[in-house]
């Protein structure tokens, strides 16, 4: 008689699971379908957007999946599939590579404040009193 696993849990002492584990066989490859990324358009010249993925034999077939599960409702203007093996990325160790891009903060909207301009220039004009106008900081 084999050796089992003995556990707290009586469930898994009744599955008689083998303490040693059989050799591992590989199995033969299956006939899977394929992994497509869906990226969806609303309108013209809207970004294209991903919405999901479809498993397909081929891309034709991965657009017809693709029309069927994301462009049912609400405006479509196009679709488009990439098989998922095809996207090729930086790796996540690899995300010091940004380090060296100098910072940018220039181009930033926060040191504008046009609204708080208008703000002052409108109680200017209608001769408000400095006391009632806000603080800034």
């Amino acid at each position: 008689m084999q050796a089992t696993i003995r556990s707290l849990d009586p469930r898994v002492t009744r599955l008689s699971i083998p303490q040693e584990l059989p050799e591992f066989t590989p199995k033969p490859p299956l006939d899977e379908w394929q992994t497509y990324e869906v990226f969806h358009q609303a309108r013209p010249g809207e970004q294209p957007v991903h919405v999901g993925t479809v498993h397909a034999p081929d891309p034709e077939m991965a657009l017809v999946f693709a029309k069927e599960q994301y462009a049912r409702r609400g405006t479509t203007y196009s679709l488009w599939v990439v098989r998922t093996a095809d996207i090729y990325a930086f790796r996540s160790e690899d995300a010091d590579i940004f380090a060296t891009v100098p910072e940018k903060t220039y181009r930033e909207p926060h040191d504008y404040k046009v609204a708080q301009k208008l703000l002052r220039l409108k109680r200017k004009s209608h001769g408000s009193s400095a006391a009632d106008a806000p603080a800034s900081s």
